[in-house]
């Protein structure tokens, strides 16, 4: 996937991010599901970022950024922000 593909998957979840955030909001209308879907979404954020960064350091260090690949959630995770 490449750094246009990324961005526009990373800004199609970030507006459904903000649509869940305003749900969440309003606890009592705020289902299991939609908590459920957040908390993967954020996953999915998180990879899809750490993704980018890999792309982005391959390129800098003269490599060929679409050797990058997506890791998985429990290694993303664990960074520190």
């Amino acid at each position: 996937m490449d750094d246009a593909r990324l961005h526009e998957n990373i800004e199609q979840l970030v507006a459904r991010e903000e649509q869940l955030r305003e749900l969440e909001s309003r606890p009592e209308t705020f289902s299991t599901a939609e908590r459920e879907e957040l908390e993967q979404l954020r996953i999915r954020l998180d990879r899809l970022w750490d993704m980018l960064r890999q792309r982005r350091a391959k390129r800098e260090a003269g490599l060929d950024p679409d050797d990058a690949r997506a890791r998985p959630a429990a290694t993303v995770e664990d960074y520190l922000q």
